[in-house]
């Protein structure tokens, strides 16, 4: 039998999310019924939300940050048990047999289901995401949680922390590699955090002063403010990887330059055209790549918060109740937050 579950939804473009009823489904054999505990603010819920990556279905109940308990479980599941801790990223299916499927990068299927704003596979219901009570979702898609870790510290975990941690761990970062990360913000600050703990010599570039402190605390060893002609001299062809975070369209030729031959730029924040146009010449000649990464598979989530477990790493956060969640968009739209929203999903009770 469906349940009855509470969230909050959009109901258009412009409308404010507002408590919302819905049903999710009786379980599957494979699935997973959670109790969800907390709920990740991700810039993209604020991106679907406005419809501004195209046509939306509403109402929408956003949210692929999710972190929770384990209520019950189908009769196949195998993979996790009554009361553990676990969590749900960016998709809770795809097709499991194209390439993207088997090599493990589900993230680039051509027929993946989204978390929220997506079409079930089997029923064609619309998928509602995590600012919500429960969630049911296939086994396969759900993440075990170490229980060492702070829970709401580790919901940004299943979207910001996979979305850096993918390209660290593509280029081999570790002892002796040197690591500049482009923006401290809800990406920025995770990617600090988990290329120190690789051990990696990890810069943070901001345009302007006053993030000393916090990239410090975060554990970067050097901040180069990126505007400073003579500061950005200094790393000339030095970095092995650059991660870029910076979500609006920049100039991304100063940091090209800083790579080390066969470095790569890597961006993850930012979807769109880049102006001025980028000089092919520093990448032909020294063998630099500028290229794009998203997410990652499950394989590398779970492997990723394995990592967090390990060496407790989890985001910097702020926690809301959910009747503040549209106050919460208008700040991280004036990047008021430090570093990530989340929400205590227990106020939905409130």
């Amino acid at each position: 039998m469906n349940s009855k579950v509470k969230g909050y939804a959009a109901h258009s473009s412009e409308a404010d999310l507002v408590p919302y009823s819905f049903e999710r489904r009786e379980l599957r054999a494979d699935d997973v019924e959670i109790d969800i505990l907390y709920c990740g603010i991700c810039h993209t819920d604020i991106h679907h939300v406005r419809s501004d990556w195209g046509k939306e279905e509403y109402p929408m109940v956003p949210g692929h940050e999710i972190v929770g308990r384990v209520k019950q479980v189908g009769k196949d599941v195998t993979k996790f048990k009554v009361g553990q801790a676990v969590g749900v990223g960016c998709l809770v299916d795809s097709c499991q047999t194209c390439s993207s499927c088997t090599d493990h990068q589900e993230q680039y299927c051509d027929n993946l289901v989204t978390t929220y704003g997506g079409r079930d596979r089997f029923d064609g219901s619309i998928t509602y995401g995590g600012y919500s009570e429960r969630i049911v979702v296939s086994e396969n898609f759900v993440l075990g949680i170490p229980e060492n870790i702070d829970l709401a510290g580790s919901a940004p975990l299943l979207c910001a922390g996979i979305t850096v941690y993918s390209p660290l761990r593509r280029w081999k970062i570790g002892e002796g590699k040197k690591v500049a990360i482009v923006g401290l913000g809800g990406l920025g600050h995770i990617a600090i955090k988990l290329a120190k703990a690789m051990g990696a010599e990890v810069t943070l570039f901001s345009r302007s002063k006053g993030k000393e402190e916090d990239a410090y605390r975060l554990g970067a060893d050097n901040v180069i403010i990126s505007t400073d002609d003579t500061q950005m001299q200094t790393v000339k062809s030095t970095f092995d990887l650059i991660i870029d975070t910076v979500p609006y369209n920049h100039d991304v030729n100063p940091y090209i330059n800083t790579l080390a031959p066969d470095g790569a730029l890597v961006l993850v924040g930012y979807f769109g055209p880049l102006e001025p146009a980028v000089q092919s010449g520093p990448l032909i000649a020294r063998g630099k790549s500028l290229t794009g990464s998203l997410i990652g598979g499950l394989e590398e989530t779970q492997e990723m918060l394995d990592f967090c477990g390990e060496h407790n790493v989890v985001a910097d956060i702020e926690m809301i109740d959910i009747q503040d969640i549209n106050d919460a968009f208008s700040r991280l739209l004036n990047a008021d937050v430090k570093y990530r929203f989340v929400i205590d999903m227990a106020t939905l009770n409130s």
